[in-house]
Formats: C-alpha cells, sequence, structure tokens
C-alpha cells in the first residue's frame, strides 16, 4: 500500500528497506537504495540545515501531542552490549541475528534516515518544553497529515540563539542525570538500527577510515515523563507446562511471603486465574525477575500484546499466561533507575504506543563524505 501511494515521486519510501523486508536486503535492492540516494542528492530534493534541530510535534491517535527534538547523538557515547554501562544505553537486549541486514544497508549509504526514538529522565521538563513556549518565533518547516492512519505531524527549525540555549540545557541535564544514575538517556525505539550504525561506526574507525559523519547518528529525543508518551505492556506466555506446577514454583521461589513488599502480577490458565506477589526484593521490577526465572528454567515463551488475547490464548492445553503490569506514572518514573541497577531490560518488554503512533521517515542527514 505504501510504496503505490509513493509513486514515482521522491519518497522517504525509496531511501529505506522496510523492517518487514529485511530479508530481501540483497546487494541489488540496497545498491538501488544507495543510488536513489545520490540521486535526490544531486536533484537537490533535500534542504539543507546545518547546526540546527527541528523541534517537532506529532498528533497522536487519541488526539495528544507528543513532542520532542530531532537531532544527533555520539555513537562514542552509546553501546548496547550487554554489562557496558555507556551514557546512552539500549533498554532491551539486542538480538544479535537482526544487525547484519541492517549494516549491510546503512555501511554504503550516503544518507540516513531515522526511526530512533531516544528518551531522557527529564522530570523538570527543562529540555524539551521550553521549544513549545517559544516555537511562534521560530521558523515552521513542515505542518502535514501523515500517511496510512499516522496523523498530524509540525517541524519547527530550532537554530541560531535557540540551538545554543538547547546545547546548554542539553549539558546541564547530562551533568545531573550523571550524578544520580548510570545512564543519561535511553533507546525507546529502533535499537537496532542504532546497533547497526555503533557497528558501521566501529568497524570504519577500525579500518582507520576517517569519517566524522559516521560517529554520530540521527534520533529524535522525547522526555519519558511527558504525557502523551504512553509504554503498552507486552504479556508472557508459557507454553507446554503444567500450570499448576509452575504457578506453584513460582510462589515458593520468586514470591514475597504475606507480609513483604511486592508486585501484583495477574496469571490465567484454563479454568483458573489469580494475582501472583512478585518479591521486590529478588530484583528491579516484576519483569526483570519473572523473566529470569523463566528463562532460568528454559521454557517456551511466547509475547503477547493484547490482555483479551493473552486471557484466550492461555485456555489452550499446558498454557499459563502472566499479565505484566501497565507502564503507569510510577513505572515511567522508575524506568532509569531500573535501567542503571539491572542493565537492559528483557526482550519484549514494552512497546511505545501503536504501529501509527511509531516515529515515520521525514528527515535525512549526511553519514558519508
Amino acid at each position: 500500500m505504501t510504496k503505490e501511494l509513493a509513486g514515482n515521486r521522491p519518497s522517504a519510501y525509496n531511501l529505506i528497506l522496510p523492517e518487514a523486508l529485511l530479508s530481501e536486503a540483497t546487494p541489488e535492492r540496497i545498491e538501488q537504495i544507495n543510488s536513489t540516494m545520490e540521486s535526490y542528492i544531486s536533484q537537490k530534493v533535500f534542504t539543507q540545515y546545518r547546526n540546527s534541530y527541528i523541534y517537532v510535534e506529532r498528533t497522536l491517535l487519541d488526539g495528544s501531542i507528543r513532542p520532542g527534538i530531532v537531532g544527533v547523538i555520539d555513537l562514542e557515547e552509546y553501546d548496547y552490549a550487554p554489562g557496558t554501562t555507556p551514557r546512552i544505553r539500549a533498554t532491551e537486549l539486542t538480538v544479535q541475528e537482526r544487525i547484519p541486514p541492517r549494516v549491510a544497508i546503512r555501511e554504503n549509504a550516503p544518507l540516513e534516515l531515522s526511526h530512533v526514538i531516544l528518551l531522557c529522565d527529564d522530570e523538570r521538563r527543562e529540555l524539551i518544553e521550553p521549544l513549545k513556549l517559544s516555537k511562534h518565533s521560530m521558523r515552521k518547516l513542515y505542518d502535514f497529515s501523515l500517511m496510512m492512519g499516522g496523523r498530524n505531524i509540525k517541524g519547527w527549525l530550532v537554530g541560531g540563539d535557540h540551538a545554543k540555549a538547547l546545547n546548554t540545557r542539553i549539558a546541564s541535564y547530562i551533568r545531573r542525570k550523571g550524578q544520580e544514575l548510570s545512564l543519561v538517556f535511553a533507546v525507546g525505539d529502533g535499537n537496532h538500527s542504532l546497533a547497526a550504525a555503533k557497528n558501521c561506526y566501529e568497524s570504519q574507525k577500525a579500518q582507520g577510515i576517517r569519517n566524522p559523519l559516521a560517529r554520530y547518528a540521527m534520533v529524535e529525543l522525547e522526555n519519558i515523563h511527558d504525557e502523551a508518551i504512553k509504554f503498552e505492556p507486552i504479556h508472557r506466555i508459557v507454553k507446554g507446562i503444567n500450570p499448576d506446577e509452575l504457578i506453584s514454583a513460582v510462589r515458593n521461589d520468586i514470591c514475597a511471603g504475606m507480609w513483604g513488599a511486592s508486585w501484583p502480577v495477574k496469571f490465567y490458565a484454563h479454568g483458573m486465574r489469580g494475582t501472583l506477589h512478585i518479591d521486590r526484593k529478588k530484583g528491579a521490577s516484576a519483569l526483570v525477575v519473572l523473566q529470569k526465572y523463566l528463562d532460568d528454567k528454559h521454557l517456551t515463551i511466547d509475547y503477547i500484546h493484547d490482555t483479551e488475547a493473552l486471557v484466550r490464548l492461555s485456555e489452550g492445553q499446558g498454557c499459563l499466561g502472566f499479565e505484566m503490569p501497565a507502564f503507569d506514572s510510577e513505572a515511567k518514573r522508575d524506568f532509569f533507575r531500573v535501567i542503571s541497577e539491572s542493565g537492559v531490560l528483557p526482550r519484549k518488554t514494552f512497546s511505545m504506543g501503536h504501529a501509527q503512533e511509531k516515529r515515520y521517515y521525514l528527515e535525512a542527514r549526511r553519514i558519508k563524505v
């Protein structure tokens, strides 16, 4: 559908390979994408803005407005490897097998188009929110409806004194957060694309290739404390087990006593439902504790987004469903602390909104001289 809408006109669709088609990342397809990028550059399809950011406001499906800042991060400050403690960190476990096709697409591309969302823990609302108040004095770059039900997006150029003031606020935030936690920014969406950018940069550096543009990657920064940012929990279904036995084992091994501090986790099985109380002393969050426990037992797990689907599928023979707690204001407040204490979160921890609320490919940036 998107391909038909784009047609033969200049489009971001012709500069990317959708995630659903990564298996088609053949040398011929990648070369076609790269040559189209070169063609768009020579045709001056793009307008270049130096030393600037873009302040964006995205209208979501429920009508709320999600603000953000499009800029770049230093890949020297980012890592996705477990056990590392960079200032910019992956939130969920990175699947190594998903990185090579993305590297193949990026390594010789002259441009990057990003859907990466980076989160800050700015409870004081000092980074992004001031731009909302001063947007009337900035140049509006775009204001249009997105395709496929993505609602509206607006963007303003943040340059000159506005950019200098933002740089000062970012530096202050980094100093403050660096004293509180082991990380200052966390990847909310697009981690595998960012991991590919890191791999490409490290590969060029190892080969002695000097390309300062490759050291940076484009992202959209959003504040986790903004009310428009919603995290949807991803539930777990364990298959091929005796539900009664697993419930009993969980209660015995990782649940709190009658008076102990705990997180409530609902469970569902055929003709049975109830609540488990995961011991807060066992880890940084209910999901961290439960996922590690299930992984250590090498159980078969499916990941379900919808609660009604979870309940229905848990009725299957030998199935047990766990409904993970909702990401309420308390969970958002603790999000950075949990990552700081426990490292990357288990795979399939959360989803940032609906599919139509993901970041669309709008801006491009040179990554090759």
